[in-house]
């Protein structure tokens, strides 16, 4: 695994001093935007929310990044400038992602690509998932008393961390897929590092709630004042031992991350924690990215294409899709009680085959009928109009070939999005993630540590039968992550679109996807859109919204209604092709800090 090739520089490079004056005066524009509602006590969600800021949304000609922060936004949107492709804008927004917002994603995670490759008109998926180490067993998270150990007690120190994958997906992706040389995508980030950015208000707030993350010493030197209070929003924080991890990749590669002392450090600081990891250097030496073949269905005449197993999102979005397909969303519009009635219905179907059936595809059979058209209609039979099934069962799709048990794990929400389109008609969407908010609360060279392996089952089996996403040696856990390209009639890009939110991810694309295609909403008011939906429980609607008004009657027809903060984080692009050529229009989702660039 090396780092991407030298082609020739294209286009006019920017110098540092004037990226950070730019990148400057776009965090000065985040912090004056009206945060409503922050509330230390919003706490609830793993990645706790922290209100709403308006957002103007954007329309563009050539090329453009959406992602949830204004620096890596343009940092992003600088490669483009210089005559980078989709990928080096991801590169180097999510280089940016991790300095800036550290709980969400970066180096210590892990990610999922999508990408449309012009050249071939062919829609590539990338799997760079964390990994199990050698050494892990099924039982790994249950405790002396024969019990699955406390969310918390999973995930906090070395027991849940698994080998980061985001660094080698980076690399193979540039590799494949860049125009700009590896060294130049890391300029912006170093910069902000060695120089400091302004400690944003989503951080600040995150930090005042977090309750773990001054356990680890590294953490709490590099978060929070001598006073033990988070930095305030505002205050310039540098971090040399990131800038010095992004030298290091950046002159020798993936290999001098996966191989060598970063490795080294990685390990030796997860097995002396409390709750030790069996992490080893041969495991990051292991690691491998792998193409795997997306998944594409289709919906109203478009294509919609998101990733394979191990992540749920892209099956499950297309069978939440297909399962809406035949009522008439378009007449009855949005925030309105028969839209919520069937989106939460075919959510619940959904569910439920996804937590029997999906996990690593290395280790599990996948039945080849989940998208079967007629299994779709015979599970849609089941949504009545006027009663709702309340828990749905998981089906039997055609190629089912062995007996498993559901599996209900807790996902949670430490996850970033970014959409990119560039000139040359490529785009990509990429989710990328630590797991939890600030991960396993473990920092090493200037990044947080994913807790990624609590996303496998705590419980190996249930009733006799094994549980898919189980812990095995190797294996990656399974996710909910569903970045996804959406093509028009001509297989061209016609949506870019993702969002973190941990296992509701599924419900945010899916929405979004509703939102543009029979709503005939903007991106913005995609994003805006109050969020909704069920995960094989509750009927779920979005606080302090609309949707409110609808419990009432969402109850009559039986459902159980919660009223929770359900914080997505969509950053969605859109092709509007008009008289005058192509054209993109893009949103950013309001419960985050993001933005749109583009021209």
């Amino acid at each position: 695994m090396t780092g991407g090739h030298t082609s020739a520089r294209l286009g006019r490079r920017t110098p540092n001093t004037n990226i950070l004056r730019r990148l400057a005066a776009l965090t000065l524009l985040a912090l004056c935007s009206t945060h409503a509602g922050l509330s230390a006590a919003q706490n609830q969600a793993p990645e706790a929310a922290t209100g709403r800021s308006a957002k103007q949304g954007l329309s563009f000609r050539h090329q453009g990044v959406a992602a949830a922060n204004p620096l890596a936004v343009e940092a992003g949107y600088a490669m483009l400038r210089q005559g980078g492709s989709a990928i080096d804008a991801a590169i180097a927004t999510q280089l940016v992602l991790g300095l800036v917002e550290p709980q969400s994603s970066g180096l210590g995670g892990g990610a999922f690509i999508v990408l449309h490759d012009a050249k071939t008109g062919r829609t590539r998926s990338y799997d760079g998932r964390e990994t199990a180490p050698a050494a892990a067993k099924p039982e790994r998270f249950i405790g002396s008393d024969g019990l699955p150990l406390k969310f918390y007690d999973a995930v906090v120190g070395g027991r849940a961390v698994g080998v980061p994958g985001t660094v080698a997906l980076l690399a193979e992706t540039h590799r494949k897929h860049g125009r700009l040389p590896w060294r130049q995508l890391f300029e912006p980030a170093v910069a902000l590092a060695e120089q400091g950015f302004p400690v944003s208000p989503r951080l600040n707030m995150q930090l005042k709630g977090e309750r773990f993350l001054k356990l680890d010493p590294a953490s709490r030197a590099y978060f929070y004042a001598p006073d033990g209070e988070p930095w305030p929003v505002g205050y310039a924080l540098k971090n040399p031992e990131y800038a010095a991890t992004l030298k290091a990749i950046r002159d020798g590669g993936a290999k001098a991350f996966y191989e060598g002392d970063i490795a080294a450090d990685i390990v030796r600081v997860a097995r002396a924690q409390a709750s030790a990891s069996d992490l080893t250097e041969a495991d990051f030496s292991a690691y491998r990215v792998f193409e795997r073949d997306p998944v594409c269905a289709p919906y109203r005449g478009l294509r919609v294409c998101g990733m394979p197993p191990p992540s749920s999102g892209g099956i499950a979005v297309a069978q939440i899709l297909s399962l809406v397909e035949r009522f008439p969303l378009a007449a009855w519009g949005p925030n309105a009680p028969d839209s919520l009635h069937v989106f939460a219905e075919a959510g619940r179907l959904a569910f439920a085959d996804r937590n029997r059936y999906l996990a690593d595809p290395d280790f599990v059979a996948i039945p080849r009928g989940m998208l079967d058209a007629a299994y779709l209609k015979l599970r849609g039979s089941q949504i009545d109009l006027s009663r709702s099934m309340k828990r749905a069962e998981a089906g039997t799709p055609p190629g089912s070939k062995v007996a498993l048990a559901p599996d209900a794990t807790i996902e949670a929400s430490g996850t970033s999005h970014i959409s990119v389109v560039d000139r040359y008609g490529n785009a990509v969407a990429m989710t990328t993630t630590i797991e939890d908010q600030f991960g396993a609360r473990v920092m090493v060279r200037g990044f947080l540590l994913n807790n990624e392996l609590t996303d496998f089952s705590f419980v190996p089996q249930e009733g006799g039968q094994p549980v898919a996403n189980r812990i095995e040696a190797g294996k990656r856990p399974r996710s909910s992550i569903a970045p996804t390209i959406v093509y028009d009639r001509h297989n061209k890009p016609l949506i870019v679109t993702g969002s973190p939110g941990g296992s509701a991810i599924i419900n945010y694309v899916a929405k979004s996807i509703v939102a543009l295609v029979d709503w005939g909403l903007t991106p913005q008011q995609a994003a805006d859109l109050p969020n909704f939906g069920s995960r094989n429980g509750p009927t779920e609607i979005e606080r302090g919204t609309a949707l409110e008004a609808l419990k009432p009657e969402l109850e009559r027809r039986g459902h159980t209604v919660s009223v929770i903060d359900f914080t997505s984080g969509l950053h969605i692009l859109q092709r509007t092709d008009g008289r005058t050529g192509r054209q993109w229009r893009g949103g950013a989702d309001p419960r985050r800090e993001g933005i749109v660039l583009g021209d």
